[in-house]
C-alpha cells in the first residue's frame, strides 16, 4: 500500500531536483519519470558528465530528499 502512495507522491513533484539515497548510492538529479515499480532521473551531476538516466526500483528507495536553494 506505501508504494502506491510513495509513487504517486513521486509523480506529482515531476521535474524536481531530488537527491534519492539506497543502500549503495545517493543519486542527485531530476526527476523526470515515475511509472509502476520505477523512478528515472537525470543525473545532474555524478562525476561523469552530465544527462545520464538512472531507473530505480521504487523498493531499493531508501528515502527521498527535495533540497531547496537558499534564499
Amino acid at each position: 500500500m506505501f508504494e502506491n502512495l510513495f509513487s504517486d507522491e513521486l509523480a506529482n513533484r515531476l521535474g524536481t531536483t531530488v537527491e534519492i539515497a539506497t543502500d549503495n548510492n545517493l543519486i542527485e538529479g531530476i526527476l523526470v519519470n515515475v511509472s509502476g515499480d520505477l523512478v528515472l532521473t537525470i543525473d545532474v551531476n555524478d562525476g561523469y558528465g552530465t544527462g545520464n538516466q538512472m531507473y530505480l526500483s521504487v523498493d531499493s528507495i531508501n528515502y527521498v530528499r527535495f533540497p531547496t536553494a537558499a534564499a
